[in-house]
């Protein structure tokens, strides 16, 4: 039976609508595969490396914000003796990471990273905490006393107890920080006399040649790095890590607070290293 004119065309226009349908239902889950066929941002892993006479615990309040923000969060120790070797063994940790990480060091930390981060392209970042930032030659004693202002750049016997190390070349010791300066030098009256007699009742020692062992060539000059400056630092003074900071390229905060920052100012800190990560993906 033949249509009518009209049904004819009301019969194409329903075809022509489902067809369009379909095609559009097709586009969707196209779209739709596509968009879950893209690759997650991967967060990277942070490795928080801990200074002399420290452990992974000065890391604590750092950590437990960087864990809350969806972080992996490791904190290796630092055998703290001698840089050749303690970045040696950081190298060798850092190998056992799966993806991208962000490496953070406090303090003596610095010159540790700086040397194992070295042509691992795993390391996306450098983040210098209140820390030496190592050019090749330098050392922990020569970059102290570069300007003035350190309760460390004076005579050893005046701010370390020393402990012979059985076994060690001649002339090496471990030097703990005596409990008089501590307080002075790491938290300049902005943590409680209590708190600071607990750090220094469990600081451990840093052997004595750590002070003098030249750095070698930096990963800085191949890993973008970022840097917090506490302007009370007494350990590394502000001026230094300034100097310091603007030769690595650093993006750089500073903050008022003394050397132990990540422990006083944790935001400030954490912010810092969660732009870096960021500046990864």
């Amino acid at each position: 039976m033949k249509l009518s004119l009209r049904r004819r065309l009301v019969y194409v226009g329903a075809t022509i609508g489902a067809l369009t349908l379909v095609g559009a239902g097709i586009g969707t889950a196209q779209a739709s595969t596509a968009q879950h066929s893209r690759p997650a941002s991967v967060k990277p892993t942070v490795v928080l490396v801990h200074g002399a006479w420290a452990d992974g615990s000065s890391w604590d309040k750092v950590t437990t914000k960087l864990q809350h923000d969806g972080y992996r969060v490791v904190t290796p120790p630092n055998l703290l003796s001698g840089v050749d070797n303690d970045a040696a063994n950081l190298r060798a940790y850092l190998d056992t990471v799966t993806g991208p990480i962000v490496l953070v060091g406090h303090s003596y930390g610095g010159m540790v990273i700086t040397n194992a981060a070295l042509g691992n392209e795993q390391v996306k970042a450098l983040v210098y905490v209140d820390a030496y930032i190592p050019d090749q030659h330098d050392t922990v004693y020569s970059l102290t006393s570069a300007v003035p202002g350190s309760v460390f750049a004076a005579e050893p016997s005046t701010i370390f107890d020393q402990v012979a190390i059985p076994g060690a070349d001649e002339g090496v010791a471990n030097f703990y920080v005596k409990p008089s300066i501590f307080g002075k030098a790491f938290a300049d009256m902005t943590i409680p006399a209590r708190d600071v007699a607990v750090l220094a009742a469990r600081q451990r020692p840093l052997a004595s040649n750590a002070l003098f062992e030249e750095s070698g060539e930096p990963a800085w000059r191949t890993i973008p790095s970022w840097s917090v400056i506490g302007k009370q630092d007494a350990v590394i003074p502000a001026a230094e890590q300034v100097a310091m900071s603007k030769r690595a390229k650093a993006h750089t905060v500073e903050i008022n607070a003394p050397h132990l920052s990540m422990i006083t100012d944790t935001g400030a800190v954490t912010n810092q290293i969660e732009a870096a990560a960021k500046a990864t993906n």
